[in-house]
């Protein structure tokens, strides 16, 4: 059974409302006054909410229908209006009310009905929140969220070496959620009452990224008018998150090839060398090989930095997280915004899932919230959805036509090795469309890095 909260100023139609609830069951609290139910609905959690429109010459129903909806969470709303006053009640329904009813001979009959319905829905939408949330939490390591196969193997490796301090290098396309997984690394390891301490060695000038990670002392350069602790001294004991190190200058990389060896940090101006107990995890988007055998990144350090390596697929090719994902974002924008948004409609929820999110988790996440910020009621439509993503169509499959026409020959193939031959091809070609750079070429292909990474290897010793 539920909680009732009945608000109306006629004491007749109130005390009636109250025993015909009340005998189906439920627990009935009653408010005289536009100020008596604004009061339950702060003190008091209830699953459903009647009240008239126009509870007295000044104070208006309106205003109880909204309080409700942006409780947490929101009960059901079923509002009573005067004979001929439907538009107001439409608009009420349009912010949120479940149901209307007028005023009249009916009124008992109609109430009997709906408090049933509407006590049962809410009931069932708090058990099936319930079950999102435990679905949610049954696939969630560290703040990962995920049931994919390859987000799985993201959660394995992360689980096998958080509590290690190997250094680790994270890759993959902007918005996958890089420093979510380094956050999950740091709070699973012996370091997590440590600090966590990020930086974006893309956004610190070249000119202050020396002192921002190893400090320096008094009169090292112009304006240093007093000693500064670095990045690494401020993450002793805990992690250093170097997000984009892709970025990080060439003539630098030397001293930060020195530390990860030494642990030990010199600052600049300075002749003595500091110790630091720091975990190092750094994060990338661009392919460190290529670049280092471009010359554009030491190869030293991509090796020093690549002792384990956790790639990071981008959102179109693990479909099958989204739906998780959507729903947990749906949740923390609805209780951070106080909204009463607790579903995507079934439609909205298909062009999601057919659009290819070239923004990865980043741009799904500020798509749902841009959803409950917009949302009329409780649910998601797909008119919140932004544009490009209402006209989704699923992707090209990436399937075209080998010789359909062609006839197997009498003597038979040699299947396997056909197959091997025409993905060698497809490989190369890629690679000559991407100018070498392995990550494009794995776009191309619809293949993450890693599984471009090992084809290429096994094709390699195949052919030695």
């Amino acid at each position: 059974m539920g909680r009732v909260l009945v608000v109306d100023d006629e004491p007749g139609i109130r005390e009636a409302i109250e025993a015909l609830v009340a005998a189906r069951g439920h627990a009935v609290v009653t408010a005289r006054a536009l100020g008596e139910g604004l009061d339950q609905l702060r003190k008091s959690s209830f699953d459903l909410v009647i009240t008239d429109l126009r509870l007295s010459p000044t104070d208006d129903g309106m205003e109880v229908v909204r309080a409700a909806r942006s409780a947490d969470p929101p009960p059901e709303v079923i509002v009573m209006t005067a004979f001929g006053n439907r538009e107001k009640a439409q608009s009420a329904v349009a912010e949120g009310a479940s149901f209307y009813i007028e005023k009249g001979p009916h009124l008992a009959t109609d109430l009997d009905v709906l408090v049933g319905h509407a006590v049962t829905k809410r009931q069932l939408q708090q058990e099936n929140a319930q079950l999102r949330r435990e679905i949610i939490q049954r696939n969630t390591v560290g703040g990962i969220i995920g049931r994919s196969d390859a987000m799985r193997e993201v959660i394995d490796v992360v689980e096998r070496v958080a509590e290690l301090k190997v250094t680790v290098l994270i890759t993959g396309e902007s918005g996958t959620g890089k420093e979510m997984v380094a956050r999950a690394l740091h709070h699973a390891s012996a370091n997590a009452s440590g600090p966590f301490v990020p930086v974006n060695c893309g956004a610190v000038p070249e000119n202050l990224i020396e002192s921002e990670l190893f400090g320096h002392v008094a009169g090292a350069f112009t304006g240093a008018d007093q000693d500064k602790p670095g990045l690494f001294e401020a993450a002793r004991g805990g992690t250093l998150f170097l997000d984009e190190i892709g970025e990080l200058p060439l003539a630098l990389q030397p001293k930060l090839l020195r530390v990860l060896q030494e642990r030990k940090v010199k600052k600049l101006g300075s002749v003595h060398e500091t110790e630091v107990d720091v975990r190092l995890v750094a994060a990338t988007n661009r392919d460190l090989e290529a670049e280092a055998e471009a010359g554009r990144f030491r190869e030293d350090l991509y090796f020093r930095l690549n002792v384990v390596q956790i790639d990071l697929p981008p959102l179109r090719q693990r479909r099958e997280d989204v739906t998780l994902l959507a729903q947990h974002f749906l949740h923390k924008y609805a209780r951070e915004y106080g909204r009463p948004v607790v579903q995507i409609e079934p439609e909205a929820m298909q062009r999601i899932l057919e659009y290819d999110f070239p923004g990865n988790v980043r741009q799904l996440e500020n798509l749902i919230e841009r959803g409950v910020a917009l949302a009329r009621g409780n649910t998601i439509g797909v008119e919140q959805l932004p544009k490009e993503v209402r006209a989704a169509e699923s992707g090209p499959t990436r399937v075209f036509n080998v010789h359909d026409d062609s006839e197997l020959p009498e003597e038979g193939v040699d299947l396997e090795r056909l197959v091997r031959d025409f993905e060698q091809s497809l490989i190369r070609k890629a690679l000559e469309r991407s100018g070498g750079v392995k990550t494009k070429a794995a776009e191309l292909l619809g293949l993450s890095f890693r599984q471009f990474r090992y084809k290429v290897s096994k094709f390699e010793t195949e052919s030695r």
